[in-house]
């Protein structure tokens, strides 16, 4: 079994196309179509379902994804292990993130990262918490920064960032604006909610905190990106439970604490492989951050 078979299968399986795939690698179709071929009669399988519009993984084929992402991500490991012993750091670093994470200037961290190892090449991944959680395990991200959404793991680690309270950002004219300093989950039963979705850290946080106070909230309003967010808060359609660091980002809104919310709160990580599977790289990136460097 040959490595660049291995490659050009699991591109296939992320595009879902084989037009794509061949445009992204800079091979032919053809070729990469005998490629599959080749890989297909070797394991005595089909690994596609094939159509004219895209190609779908078999049952074989999805068995074989995760051991051809093992297999590609360990490789990768040991060229950068070799290069970091000569004292190069080089490659590609793939990091994965939340929006506005608390703990971490990601894009000031890339910028140091990038001004001392100049030969590496940066990929970001923005996504969910639990997403980015798997991508890491399955070694398609060195790392990436999210939402505490497990404890450490054979595959995964965590390396604590930041812990806010949460916040109520609401329209200055709202009811809410007239109550005490603080807020209580009851205070809010019956609010019209806006929140991001489920995967989001945000909404995980605020999803633990009402489920620990026995307050039943419903999400009217659900948004991707926190811009979004903070428009309809101020256009006084919903109110939202966010972390403590967004209520700089709209000086107009009103931002309440919330308390008695038992130990749900927002914590943030850098999520990692286990030591012997995180790449150079990722430890340099760290290394980094740890100093202060953003």
């Amino acid at each position: 079994m040959e490595l660049r078979h291995l490659q050009h299968f699991v591109a296939v399986a992320e595009d879902q196309h084989f037009t794509r795939a061949a445009e992204r690698l800079l091979v032919s179709q053809s070729g990469l179509s005998a490629s599959i071929r080749a890989l297909e009669r070797e394991l005595r399988a089909p690994l596609f379902v094939r159509t004219t519009r895209r190609v779908t993984l078999t049952e074989a084929g999805r068995a074989l994804l995760a051991e051809a992402e093992r297999i590609l991500a360990q490789v990768k490991a040991a060229h950068e292990a070799v290069a970091a012993v000569q004292g190069v750091v080089r490659g590609t670093l793939s990091v994965g993130t939340e929006q506005c994470i608390a703990g971490v200037h990601v894009a000031g961290l890339l910028a140091a990262f990038r001004r001392r190892h100049p030969d590496v090449e940066i990929r970001l991944r923005q996504t969910g918490s639990g997403a980015l959680g798997e991508e890491v395990a399955a070694g398609r991200l060195d790392l990436a920064f999210a939402y505490r959404t497990q404890a450490d793991t054979d595959q995964l680690r965590c390396v604590p960032l930041a812990t806010e309270p949460m916040y109520v950002l609401c329209h200055p004219d709202h009811r809410l604006t007239r109550a005490a300093a603080a807020l209580v989950p009851e205070d809010l039963a019956g609010e019209v909610f806006v929140d991001f979705h489920p995967d989001w850290g945000p909404r995980r946080a605020t999803d633990a905190a009402f489920v620990e106070a026995g307050v039943r909230r419903t999400v009217a309003l659900e948004v991707n990106d926190v811009h979004s967010l903070l428009d309809l808060v101020g256009e006084n359609l919903g109110v939202a439970v966010v972390p403590r660091h967004f209520r700089h980002k709209r000086e107009a809104l009103t931002a309440l604490p919330l308390k008695d919310t038992g130990e749900a709160a927002y914590e943030t990580v850098a999520l990692l492989p286990a030591p012997d599977a995180t790449s150079p790289a990722a430890r340099a990136l760290m290394a980094l951050l740890e100093a202060g460097e953003a």
